[in-house]
């Protein structure tokens, strides 16, 4: 794949015919703001959503498996949003299975990523999907397995036509090289902030070949709280929250990663977009570089 040519940091080809503005929007939490927390009202993700397109964002990541028996992440942003905009990407991931109750319980083989494809296309009102990333394993540590097989069905389903391009989500650099000998791989979604940048080989490897980095808890995904001191340092100075900076460190990590904040708030969902009116300065990154953790060397 050629290197992103885009001379607008503010945006960012996918594939080289997907240009997205490079702060965009996560579903995961429309459904509830924590894991395992309150069910939102309905009413709120579709305000959420609705508010997100006036903000100028065209790029939503989504996913099946996202949500509760009582609000789908898919069928809110249908609901929401179709007839689509002409400009919107969404992006979704497949893999994971889940039960009548939403629980996940594994992951999908081979032959079982079709209806994984087709029940995202039947969610979303949609023919085609913009970007589906093949999402691998759960939330303990990445690699140690193939996925050769599974990629490849879904790199035989972008043949058909139901899907124009693909990703992958939760691998190794050994995995990504895998997927990529089969099929182009226009964007990786990992685990990555400015205090969790064990993939920092990866994203560098992105960047080279001109490849989407999506990273998913960007700001500790509710895990990993932004309590370094250097982060609430550089957030004072800026009059910023710690998770504004937080993303803006990431902006300033790579031209090719994009954000992808999810939430359920109006307000957090504001505050998330102005992010790109951030300009982090030489050093507010020193700063930032001086307080991480001693895997966070980019």
């Amino acid at each position: 794949m050629e290197q992103n040519t885009n001379t607008d940091l503010r945006t960012f080809v996918i594939g080289g015919d997907l240009p997205v503005r490079r702060i965009g929007f996560g579903a995961m939490r429309l459904a509830q703001g924590t894991f395992g927390g309150p069910v939102r009202p309905a009413a709120d993700g579709l305000a959420v959503l609705r508010r997100a397109i006036e903000l100028g964002v065209n790029h939503i990541d989504t996913a099946d498996f996202y949500g509760t028996p009582e609000i789908r992440a898919n069928e809110q942003i249908f609901r929401a949003l179709a007839p689509y905009p002409d400009d919107l990407v969404i992006a979704t991931k497949v893999g994971p299975l889940r039960d009548e109750q939403g629980q996940l319980t594994g992951e999908g083989t081979a032959e079982q990523l079709r209806g994984l494809v087709e029940q995202n296309l039947r969610d979303l009102g949609l023919e085609r999907l913009d970007l589906v990333y093949l999402r691998v394993g759960g939330m303990g540590p990445i690699g140690g397995k193939s996925i050769a097989e599974r990629f490849q069905a879904l790199a035989e389903l972008q043949k058909e036509g139901l899907i124009r391009h693909l990703g992958v989500s939760n691998v190794d650099l050994a995995q990504f090289e895998e997927a990529l000998a089969i099929a182009p791989v226009v964007a990786v979604q990992n685990h990555f902030n400015v205090q969790h940048q064990g993939d920092a080989e990866l994203l560098r490897r992105c960047t080279d070949l001109g490849i989407a980095f999506v990273p998913f808890f960007p700001i500790g995904g509710g895990f990993q709280p932004l309590d370094a001191p250097a982060v609430a340092q550089v957030a004072a100075r800026h009059g910023a929250t710690p998770a504004q900076i937080a993303q803006a460190w990431l902006l300033r990590s790579s031209a090719n990663l994009l954000l992808i904040p999810g939430t359920g708030s109006l307000k957090h969902l504001e505050e998330n977009v102005a992010v790109g009116d951030i300009a982090l300065t030489d050093e507010d990154i020193a700063t930032l570089t001086a307080g991480a953790p001693a895997e966070a060397e980019v």
